[in-house]
């Protein structure tokens, strides 16, 4: 989690989150995107971040993913962390986000949004905890209630996880579990 004292009314948000919906590319990625010569592309994802989500879900946070492009190897990172709510091709992530928290019978203050530029600014607008990495684009970044101090694909979504763990007494929990 960020070293830096975390601001009352982010811990506050954070206590009522029940649904955290990530975009990939610049979030769960560092934003870079690898293409070969045939066209086939590789992302790099962080194990940190996959241990958050999974912490979040065992804790009965759900976790989605919406992002706006196509991509088979985020159809099969979400299957590895065993993330259902995927939504890939979406250039609409205010209507996925408010959809999914419909479905889950909750309102929006009870939604994260990570997310990192542009296309993901009216997601974050209505989400109760708007959050971008450090590596954010500026225009972004001033409106989210907070930012991480790791970059996307660097831990950001771990730092995120870590803040709605702590601020929902999940910690001893989360560590417990690890110890013998």
């Amino acid at each position: 989690m960020s070293t830096l004292p975390i601001p009352a009314e982010v811990t506050e948000r954070a206590a009522r989150i029940r649904l955290v919906c990530f975009d990939v590319d610049g979030t769960l990625t560092d934003g870079g995107l690898g293409i070969a010569s045939d066209g086939s592309e590789f992302k790099v994802f962080h194990v940190h971040d996959g241990l958050g989500l999974k912490l979040l879900q065992q804790n009965g946070i759900e976790v989605a993913i919406i992002t706006a492009r196509q991509s088979p190897i985020v159809a099969h990172r979400a299957r590895e962390l065993g993330i259902t709510r995927l939504q890939q091709g979406c250039l609409d992530k205010l209507t996925a986000m408010l959809g999914l928290a419909r479905e889950l019978g909750i309102d929006e203050t009870q939604v994260a949004f990570m997310g990192d530029d542009l296309p993901d600014l009216s997601a974050m607008r209505r989400a109760g905890l708007a959050v971008v990495p450090a590596n954010a684009h500026a225009w972004t970044a001033e409106h989210a209630h907070w930012q991480t101090q790791r970059a996307g694909g660097h831990g950001a979504a771990r730092e995120l996880a870590d803040l709605i763990l702590a601020a929902q007494g999940h910690v001893n929990a989360c560590v417990a579990r690890f110890l013998p």
